[in-house]
């Protein structure tokens, strides 16, 4: 083991104004990534990125000479003991959330970040590891990179069977209303929660399950409960929409895909029950789009930016024929199968890289 002090230097960052310029020759760099460009550079290539402030667990391995920002700081690793892309993988492993020092925005001070302790293989190890560390690395952005395009394959699929339906449409345009009935649930409080029960979903869960994942059900209400939920009032039936109403997951949604008992939180979470001669999946795609119409034209990063069911009712959509719902719809079921193979060997990529950090980092 070694100590950051013996092995690395950090470089502070500087606020970029005086050398700030969009056809500059060096990228400037903050915590979150590429921030602009500029006449010259503070940090040599392979250093490493981590915030001072803000996003402090998010480094990033940059190879070129850059400008660093005032809340960044470079680890320049010394060529002599320590290999730039062994120490990347270390950062991504380590918890630098245990150094922070306030309780606001999270901080690093350079004098903790001296002190962390860092595995000192010999350099030819530490080339390997990073080595293969890389491969895999490689292999997981490339699923993503394989996700992305089968999405935008799916946004192309959509634009050529029904045109913009935001700006430029032959088709019909009517109220949301009229494809679905729109609503939520009833209010669950929060001492009606229980350790095991019926599983009861926030917009967490939503994102989850729109994304093909197993949810990380954390609530749960009494069977008794959801019983009488379901006669006096009723539970979303397969094929209805869920919808994420607020927060940073505003707009993800999940076609209900099961029978399995489950229930929602109110506000968090609108339903969209689909009427006859609707396919839920053309409508799902149809509604992202409005729905990301809606957040660009909301006030940015503004913490009341909602979906109400109001404001859903009044949405205007396309309908077109039923016939032509369902082509598209068959359409994206082939395409989600492909997702899913992807979305597997995704996973176990993740789960391989973690298990080979935790070997060589512990």
């Amino acid at each position: 083991m070694a100590r950051f002090e013996d092995v690395l230097t950090i470089i502070n960052g500087k606020n970029q104004k005086k050398v700030e310029n969009e056809n500059g020759q060096y990228p400037i760099y903050g915590s979150g990534g590429i921030m602009g460009y500029a006449d010259d550079y503070i940090c040599e290539a392979n250093t490493v990125v981590i915030g001072r402030k803000g996003s402090i667990n998010n480094p990033i391995f940059i190879e070129t000479r850059f400008w660093n920002v005032d809340t960044a700081f470079g680890l320049y690793a010394n060529p002599a003991k320590l290999q730039p892309k062994y120490l990347y993988y270390f950062c991504e492993k380590f918890d630098f959330e245990q150094l922070n020092t306030t309780v606001t925005i999270p901080s690093l001070t350079k004098a903790n970040l001296l002190k962390v302790e860092i595995p000192l293989p010999p350099l030819d190890e530490q080339r390997e590891i990073a080595a293969v560390l890389d491969k895999v690395s490689d292999l997981i952005a490339k699923r993503h990179q394989q996700l992305d395009r089968l999405g935008e394959l799916v946004k192309s699929r959509f634009v050529e069977m029904f045109g913009d339906i935001l700006y430029d449409t032959n088709l019909p345009l009517i109220q949301l209303n009229e494809l679905a009935d729109i609503g939520s649930s009833k209010r669950i409080y929060a001492n009606e929660y229980v350790e095991l029960g019926v599983p009861f979903y926030r917009s967490k869960e939503i994102r989850e399950l729109g994304s093909g994942l197993k949810p990380s059900v954390e609530l749960f209400i009494k069977q008794e409960r959801y019983d009488e939920i379901k006669d006096k009032y009723g539970v979303p039936k397969i094929g209805d929409i869920l919808i994420a109403a607020i927060g940073a997951t505003i707009g993800y949604s999940w076609i209900v895909d099961t029978e399995n008992p489950f229930y929602y939180k109110d506000g968090n979470l609108i339903l969209l029950s689909i009427k006859d001669n609707v396919n839920p999946i053309f409508l799902n795609h149809a509604l992202g789009i409005l729905i990301e119409n809606f957040k660009n034209k909301g006030v940015a990063g503004s913490a009341q930016l909602a979906l109400t069911i109001e404001k859903l009712e009044k949405m205007m959509v396309v309908n077109p024929d039923i016939k032509l719902q369902e082509q598209f719809a068959n359409f994206v079921t082939q395409i989600d199968k492909s997702k899913l193979a992807i979305q597997k060997s995704l996973e176990q990529l993740e789960t391989l890289k973690k298990a080979l950090m935790q070997e060589y980092f512990g």
